[in-house]
């Protein structure tokens, strides 16, 4: 029986890294590639990274009805095309969305019986810890990333389940037994 899981947490939380060893560990499993309307970055693949798509066409899948959710920032369109995701799920496939926490509220109107995960820092500090070390951001995005933080993960509540990320292969095994776990009666 085909699912939807949707993985939500904040910038530098390690979802993106979680995701692609799950991914490796259960290829069965399906990944929802997301449109936008930002340019493809170099090495980026259309159609596997995104779909990179004019504005005026994001526009057209919005109204529509095309996307199980979207979202702006930073100027740019992201959204995840509905057609792929149904097909995949009557197939009998388990999708996986990797979105933000606005797109998940989202999913959770369009498609209630999503399972959805939200992945947590340890701790405030632990987080920016982390954003730095990426070494990709300004004073000014590290702040606004930890502001947007902060909201985020005051709403994991609103999930299915909470799962904090504080040891990489133990937070993946929670995962893996949050899905695959037979259910006991």
């Amino acid at each position: 029986m085909g699912r939807l899981i949707v993985l939500t947490g904040p910038s530098g939380v390690g979802k993106g890294t979680l995701l692609r060893s799950l991914l490796e560990r259960h290829p069965e499993l399906y990944l929802s590639v997301s449109a936008t309307t930002r340019a493809p970055r170099s090495g980026e693949v259309n159609g596997e990274d995104y779909f990179f798509v004019p504005r005026g066409t994001f526009e057209r899948m919005i109204a529509n009805g095309e996307l199980l959710e979207w979202a702006e920032f930073a100027g740019n369109l992201y959204g995840t095309p509905r057609t792929p995701v149904e097909e995949q799920i009557r197939h009998g496939r388990w999708v996986i969305l990797e979105i933000e926490l606005e797109g998940a509220r989202q999913i959770r109107k369009t498609f209630p019986e999503a399972f959805r995960i939200f992945i947590l820092p340890p701790s405030l500090p632990e987080l920016e810890f982390r954003i730095r070390g990426r070494g990709q951001d300004t004073e000014d995005a590290i702040a606004r990333r930890l502001q947007r933080a902060q909201e985020e993960i005051n709403a994991a509540s609103e999930f299915d389940i909470q799962i904090v990320n504080d040891n990489f292969d133990k937070t993946l095994e929670r995962i893996e037994l949050t899905l695959f776990a037979p259910v006991v009666c």
